[in-house]
Protein backbone atom coordinates (compact mmCIF):
# COMPACT_ATOMS: atom_id res chain seq x y z
CA UNK A 1 0.00 0.00 0.00
CA UNK A 2 1.94 3.16 -1.17
CA UNK A 3 0.04 5.86 0.68
CA UNK A 4 0.47 4.25 4.11
CA UNK A 5 4.45 4.01 3.47
CA UNK A 6 4.70 7.73 2.13
CA UNK A 7 2.61 9.43 5.47
CA UNK A 8 5.22 11.40 7.20
CA UNK A 9 3.53 10.02 10.31
CA UNK A 10 3.26 6.47 8.80
CA UNK A 11 5.12 3.81 11.55
CA UNK A 12 6.19 1.55 8.11
CA UNK A 13 9.40 1.75 6.62
CA UNK A 14 9.96 4.49 4.27
CA UNK A 15 12.05 4.09 0.95
CA UNK A 16 14.33 6.88 2.11
CA UNK A 17 14.50 6.02 6.09
CA UNK A 18 17.44 3.52 5.64
CA UNK A 19 20.30 6.09 4.81
CA UNK A 20 18.95 7.97 7.95
CA UNK A 21 18.94 4.98 9.95
CA UNK A 22 22.22 4.03 10.20
CA UNK A 23 22.95 7.64 11.31
CA UNK A 24 20.79 7.36 13.73
CA UNK A 25 20.52 3.79 14.92
CA UNK A 26 22.36 3.81 18.65
CA UNK A 27 24.99 0.13 18.63
CA UNK A 28 25.02 -0.03 22.70
CA UNK A 29 22.35 -0.25 25.26
CA UNK A 30 23.28 2.53 27.13
CA UNK A 31 22.81 4.76 24.17
CA UNK A 32 19.26 3.36 23.56
CA UNK A 33 16.32 5.71 24.62
CA UNK A 34 13.10 4.33 26.46
CA UNK A 35 12.06 0.18 27.08
CA UNK A 36 13.93 0.54 30.21
CA UNK A 37 12.51 -2.51 31.67
CA UNK A 38 13.30 -4.51 28.85
CA UNK A 39 17.12 -3.03 28.84
CA UNK A 40 17.65 -3.39 32.06
CA UNK A 41 16.66 -7.09 32.07
CA UNK A 42 18.70 -7.73 28.45
CA UNK A 43 21.83 -6.20 30.20
CA UNK A 44 22.10 -8.90 32.84
CA UNK A 45 20.92 -11.91 30.02
CA UNK A 46 23.97 -10.68 27.92
CA UNK A 47 26.37 -10.49 30.66
CA UNK A 48 25.22 -13.68 31.71
CA UNK A 49 25.86 -15.22 28.39
CA UNK A 50 28.93 -13.54 27.82
CA UNK A 51 30.67 -14.63 30.88
CA UNK A 52 29.10 -18.06 30.03
CA UNK A 53 30.41 -17.78 26.63
CA UNK A 54 27.00 -19.37 25.35
CA UNK A 55 24.38 -18.00 22.69
CA UNK A 56 21.76 -15.94 24.29
CA UNK A 57 18.74 -17.71 24.95
CA UNK A 58 16.03 -17.15 21.97
CA UNK A 59 14.29 -13.68 21.78
CA UNK A 60 11.14 -13.03 20.31
CA UNK A 61 10.71 -8.56 20.08
CA UNK A 62 6.97 -7.85 19.45
CA UNK A 63 4.89 -4.80 19.29
CA UNK A 64 4.05 -2.12 16.69
CA UNK A 65 6.65 -0.79 13.72
CA UNK A 66 8.88 1.80 14.30
CA UNK A 67 9.61 0.84 18.04
CA UNK A 68 13.03 -0.05 17.60
CA UNK A 69 12.98 -4.30 17.42
CA UNK A 70 15.90 -4.02 14.66
CA UNK A 71 17.45 -1.47 16.49
CA UNK A 72 17.72 -3.87 19.53
CA UNK A 73 18.47 -7.19 17.57
CA UNK A 74 21.89 -5.28 16.15
CA UNK A 75 22.67 -4.40 19.84
CA UNK A 76 22.04 -7.14 21.13
CA UNK A 77 24.87 -8.63 18.40
CA UNK A 78 27.23 -5.75 19.07
CA UNK A 79 27.15 -5.93 22.81
CA UNK A 80 27.79 -10.06 22.68
CA UNK A 81 30.42 -8.92 20.33
CA UNK A 82 29.12 -10.94 17.75
CA UNK A 83 28.20 -11.08 13.89
CA UNK A 84 24.40 -9.82 12.93
CA UNK A 85 23.27 -11.53 9.93
CA UNK A 86 19.34 -10.05 9.06
CA UNK A 87 16.76 -11.28 6.93
CA UNK A 88 13.02 -11.43 7.07
CA UNK A 89 9.96 -14.34 6.90
CA UNK A 90 8.70 -13.30 3.48
CA UNK A 91 12.68 -13.31 1.91
CA UNK A 92 12.79 -16.72 3.85
CA UNK A 93 11.09 -18.69 0.35
CA UNK A 94 12.42 -22.77 1.13
CA UNK A 95 14.20 -24.54 3.38
CA UNK A 96 17.32 -23.71 0.89
CA UNK A 97 17.32 -20.09 1.78
CA UNK A 98 17.09 -21.17 5.37
CA UNK A 99 20.29 -23.79 5.46
CA UNK A 100 22.09 -20.91 3.80
CA UNK A 101 21.57 -18.65 6.03
CA UNK A 102 22.40 -21.31 8.96
CA UNK A 103 24.85 -22.65 8.05
CA UNK A 104 27.09 -19.34 7.47
CA UNK A 105 26.17 -18.69 11.60
CA UNK A 106 29.97 -18.48 13.24
CA UNK A 107 29.94 -19.25 17.30
CA UNK A 108 26.95 -17.19 19.47
CA UNK A 109 26.04 -15.24 16.45
CA UNK A 110 22.82 -13.35 16.25
CA UNK A 111 19.95 -14.08 13.50
CA UNK A 112 17.71 -11.96 12.84
CA UNK A 113 14.30 -12.56 11.56
CA UNK A 114 11.81 -9.57 11.10
CA UNK A 115 8.70 -10.37 10.50
CA UNK A 116 8.48 -14.26 12.01
CA UNK A 117 5.10 -14.60 11.56
CA UNK A 118 5.28 -14.94 7.92
CA UNK A 119 7.41 -17.52 7.51
CA UNK A 120 6.16 -20.64 5.63
CA UNK A 121 4.88 -24.06 7.20
CA UNK A 122 7.55 -25.78 5.75
CA UNK A 123 10.13 -23.09 6.71
CA UNK A 124 9.24 -23.36 10.07
CA UNK A 125 9.34 -26.75 10.45
CA UNK A 126 13.05 -26.76 9.01
CA UNK A 127 13.73 -23.79 11.58
CA UNK A 128 12.81 -26.02 14.99
CA UNK A 129 15.43 -28.46 15.14
CA UNK A 130 18.16 -25.56 14.14
CA UNK A 131 16.35 -23.39 17.33
CA UNK A 132 16.06 -26.82 19.69
CA UNK A 133 19.24 -28.43 18.91
CA UNK A 134 21.42 -26.54 16.52
CA UNK A 135 20.86 -28.93 13.72
CA UNK A 136 19.11 -28.93 10.61
CA UNK A 137 18.45 -31.69 8.22
CA UNK A 138 19.28 -31.21 4.43
CA UNK A 139 18.21 -33.40 1.64
CA UNK A 140 20.50 -35.14 -1.07
CA UNK A 141 20.12 -36.81 -3.85
CA UNK A 142 16.26 -36.52 -5.81
CA UNK A 143 13.33 -38.56 -6.14
CA UNK A 144 13.16 -42.52 -4.93
CA UNK A 145 16.96 -41.96 -3.74
CA UNK A 146 16.86 -38.54 -1.67
CA UNK A 147 17.88 -38.73 1.53
CA UNK A 148 17.77 -36.45 4.65
CA UNK A 149 21.35 -35.83 5.81
CA UNK A 150 21.48 -33.95 10.04
CA UNK A 151 23.77 -30.98 9.56
CA UNK A 152 25.51 -29.68 12.89
CA UNK A 153 25.57 -26.18 13.33
CA UNK A 154 27.07 -23.88 15.41
CA UNK A 155 25.36 -22.11 18.42
CA UNK A 156 23.62 -19.30 17.78
CA UNK A 157 20.88 -17.01 19.11
CA UNK A 158 17.61 -16.33 16.71
CA UNK A 159 15.55 -12.97 16.93
CA UNK A 160 12.88 -12.78 15.98
CA UNK A 161 10.66 -9.56 15.57
CA UNK A 162 6.84 -9.58 14.87
CA UNK A 163 3.98 -6.98 15.08
CA UNK A 164 1.18 -9.76 14.68
CA UNK A 165 2.25 -11.75 17.65
CA UNK A 166 -1.23 -13.75 17.26
CA UNK A 167 -0.40 -14.83 13.51
CA UNK A 168 2.67 -16.70 15.23
CA UNK A 169 2.03 -20.21 15.48
CA UNK A 170 2.08 -21.98 19.02
CA UNK A 171 5.15 -24.71 18.17
CA UNK A 172 7.29 -21.93 17.11
CA UNK A 173 6.13 -19.20 20.04
CA UNK A 174 6.95 -21.75 22.71
CA UNK A 175 10.43 -22.55 21.25
CA UNK A 176 11.82 -18.46 22.02
CA UNK A 177 13.21 -18.68 25.89
CA UNK A 178 12.33 -14.73 26.25
CA UNK A 179 9.69 -12.50 24.88
CA UNK A 180 9.81 -8.61 24.86
CA UNK A 181 6.82 -6.71 23.88
CA UNK A 182 7.71 -3.25 23.28
CA UNK A 183 5.45 -0.49 23.96
CA UNK A 184 5.09 3.13 22.55
CA UNK A 185 7.15 5.70 23.73
CA UNK A 186 6.20 8.24 26.31
CA UNK A 187 6.89 11.84 25.05
CA UNK A 188 9.75 12.21 27.61
CA UNK A 189 11.57 9.85 26.00
CA UNK A 190 10.43 10.61 22.23
CA UNK A 191 11.75 13.89 23.19
CA UNK A 192 15.38 12.65 24.05
CA UNK A 193 15.80 10.26 20.99
CA UNK A 194 14.37 13.81 19.15
CA UNK A 195 17.55 15.87 20.91
CA UNK A 196 19.76 12.60 19.91
CA UNK A 197 19.32 13.22 16.47
CA UNK A 198 19.15 16.64 15.92
CA UNK A 199 22.18 16.65 17.19
CA UNK A 200 23.25 13.79 15.42
CA UNK A 201 22.00 15.81 11.87
CA UNK A 202 23.80 18.64 12.99
CA UNK A 203 20.68 20.84 13.65
CA UNK A 204 20.45 22.78 16.78
CA UNK A 205 17.05 21.93 18.59
CA UNK A 206 15.88 23.62 21.83
CA UNK A 207 14.01 21.60 24.49
CA UNK A 208 10.52 22.93 23.75
CA UNK A 209 10.67 22.08 20.24
CA UNK A 210 11.98 18.93 21.06
CA UNK A 211 8.88 18.07 23.37
CA UNK A 212 6.54 19.74 20.42
CA UNK A 213 7.60 17.05 18.03
CA UNK A 214 7.53 14.30 20.48
CA UNK A 215 3.99 14.81 20.99
CA UNK A 216 3.39 14.85 17.25
CA UNK A 217 5.32 11.28 16.62
CA UNK A 218 2.63 9.04 18.03
CA UNK A 219 4.76 7.17 20.56
CA UNK A 220 6.82 5.70 17.95
CA UNK A 221 10.98 6.54 17.30
CA UNK A 222 10.40 6.08 13.66
CA UNK A 223 8.29 8.90 13.32
CA UNK A 224 10.09 10.85 15.41
CA UNK A 225 13.04 10.59 13.50
CA UNK A 226 11.30 11.19 10.16
CA UNK A 227 9.51 14.40 11.62
CA UNK A 228 12.85 16.34 13.09
CA UNK A 229 14.05 15.51 9.06
CA UNK A 230 11.64 17.51 7.49
CA UNK A 231 11.52 20.28 10.36
CA UNK A 232 15.24 20.47 9.85
CA UNK A 233 14.93 21.10 5.84
CA UNK A 234 11.84 24.39 6.93
CA UNK A 235 14.13 25.62 9.36
CA UNK A 236 17.12 25.81 6.67
CA UNK A 237 15.14 27.18 4.09
CA UNK A 238 12.01 29.30 6.02
CA UNK A 239 14.16 29.62 9.41
CA UNK A 240 17.11 30.73 11.13
CA UNK A 241 18.56 26.73 11.15
CA UNK A 242 18.15 26.49 14.54
CA UNK A 243 14.38 24.02 15.40
CA UNK A 244 12.72 25.80 18.00
CA UNK A 245 8.77 25.64 18.38
CA UNK A 246 8.04 28.10 16.27
CA UNK A 247 9.43 26.05 13.02
CA UNK A 248 8.15 23.09 14.04
CA UNK A 249 4.47 24.95 14.47
CA UNK A 250 4.82 25.84 10.85
CA UNK A 251 6.75 22.14 9.55
CA UNK A 252 3.79 20.43 10.95
CA UNK A 253 1.35 22.90 9.71
CA UNK A 254 2.67 22.31 6.16
CA UNK A 255 3.05 18.54 6.89
CA UNK A 256 -0.62 18.43 7.83
CA UNK A 257 0.65 17.06 10.89
CA UNK A 258 -1.83 18.08 14.28
CA UNK A 259 -0.38 19.03 17.56
CA UNK A 260 -2.20 15.47 18.38
CA UNK A 261 -0.08 13.40 15.59
CA UNK A 262 -3.11 12.97 13.14
CA UNK A 263 -2.80 13.63 9.84
CA UNK A 264 -4.76 14.64 7.09
CA UNK A 265 -5.84 11.36 6.33
CA UNK A 266 -6.18 10.81 10.16
CA UNK A 267 -9.05 13.77 10.08
CA UNK A 268 -10.61 12.60 6.65
CA UNK A 269 -11.46 8.86 8.44
CA UNK A 270 -12.71 10.34 11.14
CA UNK A 271 -14.53 13.12 9.66
CA UNK A 272 -16.19 10.71 7.15
CA UNK A 273 -17.05 8.47 10.01
CA UNK A 274 -19.03 11.65 11.70
CA UNK A 275 -20.02 13.53 8.79
CA UNK A 276 -21.52 10.70 6.45
CA UNK A 277 -21.99 8.01 8.90
CA UNK A 278 -23.64 10.00 12.43
CA UNK A 279 -20.29 8.82 14.25
CA UNK A 280 -21.45 5.21 13.74
CA UNK A 281 -21.38 2.19 14.65
CA UNK A 282 -20.23 1.51 10.41
CA UNK A 283 -18.66 -1.68 9.12
CA UNK A 284 -15.22 -1.57 8.39
CA UNK A 285 -16.04 -2.45 4.37
CA UNK A 286 -17.84 0.30 3.84
CA UNK A 287 -15.65 2.43 5.53
CA UNK A 288 -13.27 1.05 3.47
CA UNK A 289 -15.55 1.80 0.33
CA UNK A 290 -15.61 5.64 1.48
CA UNK A 291 -12.16 5.87 1.81
CA UNK A 292 -11.25 4.05 -1.14
CA UNK A 293 -8.55 1.49 0.48
CA UNK A 294 -8.58 -1.75 1.18
CA UNK A 295 -10.07 -3.12 4.58
CA UNK A 296 -6.37 -4.34 5.54
CA UNK A 297 -5.12 -0.79 5.17
CA UNK A 298 -7.67 0.73 7.63
CA UNK A 299 -6.81 -2.03 9.92
CA UNK A 300 -3.21 -2.34 10.08
CA UNK A 301 -2.27 1.45 9.16
CA UNK A 302 -5.06 4.25 10.17
CA UNK A 303 -7.08 2.27 12.92
CA UNK A 304 -4.06 1.30 15.51
CA UNK A 305 -2.94 4.90 16.64
CA UNK A 306 -6.30 6.19 16.55
CA UNK A 307 -7.73 2.90 18.49
CA UNK A 308 -4.77 3.53 21.00
CA UNK A 309 -5.63 7.54 21.75
CA UNK A 310 -9.03 6.87 22.13
CA UNK A 311 -10.63 8.63 18.83
CA UNK A 312 -11.91 5.56 17.46
CA UNK A 313 -13.88 3.04 18.74
CA UNK A 314 -15.16 -1.19 18.07
CA UNK A 315 -18.01 -2.45 18.48
CA UNK A 316 -20.04 -5.46 17.31
CA UNK A 317 -22.18 -3.71 15.28
CA UNK A 318 -19.14 -1.71 13.49
CA UNK A 319 -16.56 1.20 14.21
CA UNK A 320 -17.81 4.39 15.83
CA UNK A 321 -16.16 8.18 16.62
CA UNK A 322 -15.84 8.50 19.95
CA UNK A 323 -16.14 11.91 21.97
CA UNK A 324 -12.56 12.97 22.16
CA UNK A 325 -12.91 12.54 17.47
CA UNK A 326 -15.79 15.11 17.65
CA UNK A 327 -13.99 17.41 20.12
CA UNK A 328 -10.65 17.18 18.38
CA UNK A 329 -12.52 17.80 14.77
CA UNK A 330 -14.31 20.83 15.79
CA UNK A 331 -17.64 18.96 15.89
CA UNK A 332 -20.68 19.14 18.15
CA UNK A 333 -21.15 16.32 19.95
CA UNK A 334 -24.68 14.55 19.54
CA UNK A 335 -26.68 14.63 22.72
CA UNK A 336 -27.53 10.73 23.81
CA UNK A 337 -24.74 9.21 22.01
CA UNK A 338 -23.07 6.81 23.83
CA UNK A 339 -19.27 6.47 24.38
CA UNK A 340 -17.62 2.76 23.54
CA UNK A 341 -14.42 3.75 25.05
CA UNK A 342 -15.60 4.93 28.35
CA UNK A 343 -15.58 2.14 30.97
CA UNK A 344 -17.72 3.39 33.38
CA UNK A 345 -20.33 3.14 31.30
CA UNK A 346 -20.63 -0.80 30.30
CA UNK A 347 -21.37 -2.22 27.04
CA UNK A 348 -22.53 0.74 25.11
CA UNK A 349 -20.68 3.38 27.24
CA UNK A 350 -22.08 6.19 29.13
CA UNK A 351 -24.49 9.22 27.07
CA UNK A 352 -22.06 12.11 25.96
Amino acid sequence: MAEGSTRVVSAGPADDDGRFDRIFRPTALDEFVGQDKHKENLKVFIEAARRRGEPLDHLLLSGPPGLGKTTLAGIIAHELGVALHVSSGPAIEHKGVLSGLLTRLEKNDVLFIDEIHRLSPPVEEALYPAIEDFRIDVLMGEGAFAESIPLELKPFTLVGATTRTGLLTKPLHERFGMTMRLDYYPPGDLAKIILRSAKLLGAPCNEDAARSLAERSRGTPRVANRLIRRVRDFADVQGSGTIDSEIVALSCARLEVDPSGLDAMDRRLLGILIDHYDGGPVGVETLAAALSEPRDTIEDVYEPYLLQQGFLGRTPRGRVATRRAYEHLGRSVPRGRSDPTDPEGGAQGELF
